[in-house]
């Protein structure tokens, strides 16, 4: 057992598995997953309101969500611009092949 697992009780344990959770929507938002920003939206919402809710550590929970939200943020805003960009090309090369 890791020092991770043997130092939270159950609300540290659910509060790791979002971190986790999280994380992992930060992977696919790089790997450029469709739907990924809102996997990671979503991701970051459940553990606000974890943290929120949750009584132990809160300290802890509430300092990483302050490290990783920016950082989360920024990803989701260029995904999109990146996803805005591709679509308004596409759109313009229909828009070109429709008046030849």
């Amino acid at each position: 057992m890791s020092d991770r697992q043997r130092k939270g009780g159950p609300a540290s344990r659910r509060f790791t598995r979002l971190q986790d959770e999280v994380y992992r929507e930060m992977l696919r938002l790089e790997g450029g997953r469709p739907g990924a920003e809102m996997g990671l939206a979503l991701a970051l919402l459940r553990a606000w309101v974890a943290a929120d809710i949750q009584s132990e550590k809160i300290s802890d929970c509430t300092a990483w969500l302050k490290t990783i939200c920016p950082i989360c943020l920024r990803m989701i805003e260029e995904s999109l611009d990146r996803g805005s960009t591709a679509a308004s090309t596409l759109l313009k090369g229909c828009n070109t092949k429709q008046l030849s």
